[in-house]
């Protein structure tokens, strides 16, 4: 019963299921996933980890980065929600129009993402001016 309430909980909120629709395309990197929410680091994190507690994601680590996915051998619970998911959800026009975003978003480099992100206001506003480099 734990199992299934955590799935029900985390599929409770419209932006983890926008995080587990992406998934199905493929591992991805925090970094993309938090450009296609347009969300703060912070609060995309604590959505990952709401799903990687359900068992619903896995995670690794490569370098600086961390990257998601749909479990390999996902326990029958999660398959099933999994599955629930995309066939309710997979074509809706909400998740055609994330995976048309993320096809944009993964032709740019994880350190890449990384650095327009995280760049300072200061810098922004220094790129702006004429002359600046």
């Amino acid at each position: 019963m734990r199992e299934f309430t955590a799935i029900a909980q985390a599929l409770a909120d419209r932006q983890r299921v926008r995080l587990l629709l992406a998934l199905q395309g493929g591992e991805r990197c925090v970094c993309q996933l938090t450009a296609l929410l347009g969300l703060a680091d912070s609060t995309v994190s604590k959505h990952l980890s709401v799903l990687y507690q359900a068992g619903l994601v896995e995670s690794r680590k490569n370098e600086r980065w961390v990257y998601y996915r749909l479990p390999e051998r996902p326990q029958p619970c999660v398959r099933q929600a999994l599955k629930w998911l995309k066939d309710s959800l997979g074509d809706s026009p909400d998740a055609r129009a994330d995976a048309a975003r993320l096809r944009q978003i993964v032709r740019v480099s994880p350190r890449e993402l990384c650095r327009r992100r995280h760049k300072s206001p200061n810098q922004t506003e220094r790129n702006k001016q004429p002359g600046a480099r």
